[in-house]
């Protein structure tokens, strides 16, 4: 048994040498015991705290327009800084792996938080199935999969799909985002999601009009009988502040 760790020792030590382990934030090698973002970074990371709070700035965002249980995003989107790194990462460079660790930070979060414990399943944001062959993955999913690991929920992706290859929200402004993701989601097996508390995932919330119509299409497949909680890894100041 010695032999076998002492092996499997020296095959992790070669392996870092010759891939080493970056922070996603700031490129620092990481040590043997941080994880994919180092502890200089997770101790800077602009979080919002939100979690903490039942009433907060992104539930109040989401009233406006549904009925919300419970909603939060972790840590602000900051557009050319570290925070926005760490989403493109897992989002255009294929390190999906990463989404799963953000998304278990997220769960401990949520979980720790007191103010989703009734949630009964963790729903990602579908991503049409051709931007997804492309892409190899939905991220949101894998955000997904890491806060039903941490939350001890069970966890559906098969129940809502995107039926609309809708054009990239990132070029648009505010009226144009809400336009954009109008009618795009279908639910396919209302009875996985009827008489459920869902938590719906998303990897940023910029306008959280993809999130409102996500939601709305189940509420109104559900006929109502459904409880929505909304979480994001990450969320624009522009969102709160009203630009």
């Amino acid at each position: 048994m010695s032999i076998i760790c002492d092996i499997s020792g020296v095959l992790r030590d070669v392996a870092s040498l010759m891939l080493p382990r970056t922070c996603l934030a700031c490129g620092r090698e990481l040590l043997e015991n941080e994880g994919c973002v180092c502890l200089a970074c997770c101790y800077n990371m602009p979080l919002t705290n939100f979690a903490k709070h039942k009433e907060n700035p992104i539930k109040l965002l989401f009233e406006n327009v549904l009925p919300v249980e419970s909603a939060t995003a972790m840590f602000w989107f900051v557009g050319g800084t570290e925070w926005q790194r760490i989403i493109h990462h897992f989002k255009y460079y294929g390190r999906w792996f990463f989404a799963q660790k953000m998304g278990e930070w997220l769960g401990r979060e949520l979980r720790d938080s007191g103010n989703f414990e009734e949630v009964d399943l963790v729903v990602p944001i579908p991503l049409h199935y051709g931007r997804r062959l492309r892409r190899g993955y939905n991220q949101s999913e894998q955000l997904a999969l890491g806060v039903a690991r941490e939350m001890g929920v069970k966890y559906e992706f098969r129940s809502v799909r995107r039926c609309l290859y809708n054009d990239s929200q990132t070029s648009k402004n505010y009226r144009e985002r809400w336009d954009n993701v109008e009618d795009i989601f279908e639910v396919r097996s209302v009875d996985k999601l009827r008489g459920k508390h869902l938590l719906l995932v998303d990897d940023v919330l910029t306008t959280g009009a993809t999130m409102a119509s996500c939601a709305s299409a189940i509420i109104k497949a559900c006929n109502g009988d459904v409880k929505i909680s909304i979480a994001s890894l990450s969320v624009s100041r522009r969102i709160i502040d009203g630009r």
